[in-house]
């Protein structure tokens, strides 16, 4: 089984942000990097597929030359060879712009199964995996908890809503987009750092895939949430100012 495992290098989590000159998108001339952690849970279910059924891993990143520390983080882990799409401006892509770019070139590789992360730390679309099993033709499901696979097909687990769960038998090729925390994540060994450095990298331009192509979406400003204070008085007894207090903390600042 040929797994394609998209990966995405976002800010770490504990990186201070603000706006750059432009005011349209965040400083990056600072900030560290790391895989985007709901792509890092969808790695090691390819990594525990491969090491259940066979076959291979192969990483699939778009990003500026930096992305290549996170791709030799997931051959470290474990990824047979990896795919770079060298390209400094995919921040300023919309996901449809990033979604044509991975699935013109999981075209090339014919993978039987595609897993992406359910969405990135920095965008939050959630869109660019659906979007890339749509451009490719495949079946594919969301929110995916655990995969089972089987001869010529695979069955699914999904997370529904209040605790409800979905389950879904596939044909193969598929897509999927996994939830985080289906699993364990693994540390990248010695060994596997070593090995790491001889594996393959394979590298594309976005002219090899058809060109960057005009965003449908665009980000017009960021900055930093505005912080306000405001006082508010309850009237009447201790019994329903409580009771409206306990409201307040529910329904309005939702921290019970």
């Amino acid at each position: 089984m040929k797994i394609l495992a998209a990966i995405k290098q976002v800010p770490a989590r504990d990186s201070h942000l603000r706006a750059d000159a432009t005011g349209r998108w965040i400083d990056e001339s600072e900030l560290h990097f790391e895989i985007n952690e709901p792509d890092a849970y969808a790695l090691e279910e390819a990594l525990q597929l491969r090491e259940k059924h066979g076959g291979e891993v192969v990483a699939l990143c778009a990003g500026p030359a930096r992305c290549r520390q996170s791709i030799r983080e997931a051959l470290a882990k474990g990824a047979d060879r990896a795919i770079h799409i060298e390209e400094d401006r995919v921040a300023a892509l919309d996901a449809l712009g990033v979604a044509k770019l991975l699935a013109a070139a999981a075209k090339t590789e014919n993978p039987d199964l595609i897993l992406t992360g359910l969405q990135s730390d920095d965008m939050g679309y959630g869109q660019t995996g659906v979007i890339m099993a749509e451009l490719l033709g495949l079946p594919h499901s969301t929110i995916i908890m655990s995969v089972e696979a089987g001869a010529g097909s695979i069955r699914v687990k999904r997370e529904l809503e209040e605790g409800w769960f979905q389950h879904i038998e596939m044909p193969l090729p598929a897509a999927l987009t996994i939830q985080s925390g289906i699993n364990k994540l693994r540390y990248a060994t010695l060994m596997g750092i070593k090995k790491a450095r001889t594996k393959e990298i394979k590298q594309m331009a976005p002219a090899d895939l058809g060109g960057l192509g005009a965003a449908a979406a665009s980000i017009e400003r960021v900055e930093t949430p505005r912080k306000t204070k405001r006082t508010q008085i309850f009237e009447g007894d201790a019994k329903s100012a409580a009771a409206r207090l306990v409201e307040k903390l529910r329904f309005e600042a939702r921290v019970l």
